[in-house]
């Protein structure tokens, strides 16, 4: 069974753009942000991933990968 992999991190760096700047836009705390970030999360809500993606402009797809175990 695989998993679902956050790659918040890689999307980050490709948009340069800051866990601050990015947790201002999307509107949720630092440490949240840095949980889903760093992988530290077993859920994220889909208006939070939505809101991700619309400042980030990117899909979903972009951010979220699965991964065999």
């Amino acid at each position: 069974m695989g998993k679902i992999v956050l790659r918040l991190d890689r999307m980050m760096v490709e948009r340069k753009i800051s866990l601050n700047d990015l947790a201002e836009q999307v509107g949720i705390s630092n440490v949240n942000l840095s949980k889903i970030k760093n992988n530290k999360v077993t859920a994220i809500r889909f208006s939070t991933l939505a809101a991700i993606c619309k400042v980030l402009k990117c899909d979903a797809g972009d951010i979220l990968e699965y991964v065999e175990e």
